[in-house]
Order: structure tokens, then sequence, then C-alpha cells
């Protein structure tokens, strides 16, 4: 039988109780040339005998049972490894793909040839809304080039997600591509995938929807943290070093990776059940260390409110920081007080 177009490997981790609408969404794809690797270990998350049911009826579902608790990126290694596709797509079990999603990538490969890397854009959807992806404005400007890093540094500014771009199986065994442990385990991964690419496409549609009920990222490897984040980004920049040292052009993406990372520390830090209490001292405190020892030379913070907390963590400020943040929701309140009052 010969090998699919895409392989895409979805970990059977179903804390919100999702996998199964994502599965009937690949499973109604306009698009037939794939294949579903689904991983279940043994988390008590996964539902081991849906994985098996939807296997057992679907002849494009495989599934691969682990026999331990090893968390989505040993899952994904799995699956990759199992896979016999062209290029691979990870997702997860809070995804949904609309019915053209598998089509609208593989037309695009039909334009661009054989590529290492097809980033394309998704969406989210939380609290009953839609919302544009983080790289959505990035994607819209590419191009339709194709190129490599260093032609679009811009690129490597774009949230590192590993769930929305395709990835050829060629490609990742060869550069030797795996997921780290702990949390944010998909940060190093994307960023090896991203600076050693030589072909890099973009399609500026959104082929996938991000439904997370909960905003805080799911598990890691066991005994993982939020504190992960740091380790990751540390694997990402020890790999810019290595890799710009033999091609002095890929200094051009150390901007953005750094602009990515800040923003990145921001946002898990202001999430609401990201960061323990007792914590974010410390969680501060190892971002404005990064701040200091990563930032480029001539970097242009952004403008704005968020320039203010670049500027605030780049000093080490967490009082500070911390009494910014509730000026503005103070702000806030007082504001729409007076909306509210305006309209009675």
């Amino acid at each position: 039988m010969p090998s699919p177009l895409i392989s895409v490997v979805l970990p059977a981790y179903d804390q919100q109780k999702q996998l199964a609408e994502c599965l009937d969404s690949l499973l109604a794809q306009s698009f037939r040339d794939f294949e579903v690797i689904l991983v279940a270990d043994r988390s008590p998350e996964t539902p081991a005998d849906l994985a098996d049911a939807y296997a057992a009826r679907h002849p494009q579902v495989s599934a691969l049972r682990l026999n331990a608790a090893v968390g989505v990126g040993v899952s994904r290694d799995a699956g990759a490894a199992r896979a016999t596709g062209e290029y691979l797509l990870f997702l997860d079990a809070d995804h949904l793909l609309p019915r053209d999603g598998l089509r609208s990538l593989a037309d695009r490969l039909e334009q661009t040839g054989p590529v290492d890397v097809l980033l394309f854009g998704h969406t989210r959807r939380h609290g009953g809304r839609d919302w544009p992806g983080g790289a959505e404005a990035v994607l819209a400007e590419a191009g339709p080039e194709v190129t490599g890093p260093a032609a679009r540094p811009e690129l490597l500014g774009a949230p590192a997600l590993i769930w929305d771009r395709l990835l050829r199986r060629d490609f990742w065994q060869g550069r030797a591509l795996a997921f780290p442990d702990g949390r944010y385990e998909e940060i190093p991964a994307v960023h090896r995938a991203m600076l050693t690419a030589g072909r890099i496409a973009v399609l500026p549609r959104a082929c996938v929807q991000l439904r997370r009920r909960e905003t805080v990222h799911p598990a890691g490897s066991p005994g993982s943290s939020q504190f992960d984040i740091f380790d990751q980004y540390e694997r990402s920049f020890a790999l810019l070093d290595e890799v710009a040292a033999r091609q002095p052009e890929l200094e051009a993406v150390r901007d953005a990776l750094f602009t990515r990372m800040v923003r990145h520390y921001l946002f898990v830090f202001d999430l609401a059940g990201c960061v323990a209490r007792a914590e974010r001292p410390q969680f501060f405190h190892r971002a404005a260390e990064h701040h200091r020892r990563f930032q480029p030379a001539g970097h242009r913070r952004p403008g704005g409110r968020e320039g203010v907390k670049f500027s605030l963590l780049a000093g080490g400020a967490y009082p500070a920081f911390e009494m910014a943040k509730l000026s503005h929701i103070a702000k806030g309140t007082l504001t729409g007080s007076a909306r509210r009052r305006a309209s009675a």
C-alpha cells in the first residue's frame, strides 16, 4: 500500500473530553490521503478504549499503546516513529479541522513542491468567541515564496506551536528532531525545525481551531512544571548559537526569537492559574535573568503597554510590575463602571 501524504500524530490525552470530536473532524475531511496515529499512554486522562474503538472502525486510524504514563512529548515521538506519511501533522485532542483543512495543505504543497516546514494559520475558540492565532499577521505578510529562516526571521517570532505546521518526515528523522521532557516541549522542537530547515513555506489560512477550555498548557512528562519553559528557551538559544556559528546569516533571527521568548514569559506570568502566587517572584526573576542574558545588541522594545512590561522585566522590577498590573486592572474597572453609569 502506498504511503499517505500526511500522518496525523494524535496523543489520546483527553482531559477535557474532546478527543472524539477531534477524530470525527479528521475522518470527515474531504482530502483522504492521510493516516491517524492515535497514541495511548497509561495516563489517567487517556481513554484507551476510545482509541481502540476508533482504530477498529476506521482503517485510517491505528492505535499505538504505550506501557507507561509518559506525557505528550514522548507520545508524539512514538507516533512519529510509527508514521509512514510524507509529512507529519501533530495535533491534540482539543483541535478541530474544517472539512477542507487537509485539502488546503495538500493544495499548497502542490504549489510549492517538497518543503521541510509548511506553516499555516489557526484560530482559537475561547469564551464562546473565535480569536485569530498569534501568527496571523506574520503569515499574512510572508508572501508565497518558499524561503529559509534567514530570509524570513519574523517567522521565528511566531508562537512555537507544533500543531500549526506540517513537517516533512524525512526532514524530521534526518535532523533527529524530538520533544524533550517537561512542559512547553514544543519550543525547542519547533525552533530546531525552523532553524535547520532549508525550505519553508507559508499558508495564510486557518486550518486548525484550538478549543482549549483551560488556557494553561496541557500536561507534559511526569514531574513537569511551568518553570520548564526556561529550560526550553535555554535549549533554543543554545541551538541558535550553534547553527549561527556555522551559518552567520542566521544571526538575523535572534531578535525575533528574543521577542518571542519575552512575550511568552509575560503571557504565562499574566495568565490566571498558570503560576502559583507563591512562585510569582521566582518566575519573574528567572524571566528577567533571561531577558538580560539573551537580549541582542540593538534590540528595540515594542511600543505601548507591552513595551512598559518589557522595560519592567528588563529591570527585574517585580513590585513595580505587579503594581502596574493592579493599576491597569483598576483603571479598566473604573472605565467599565463609568460606561455602565453613562448607559444607565
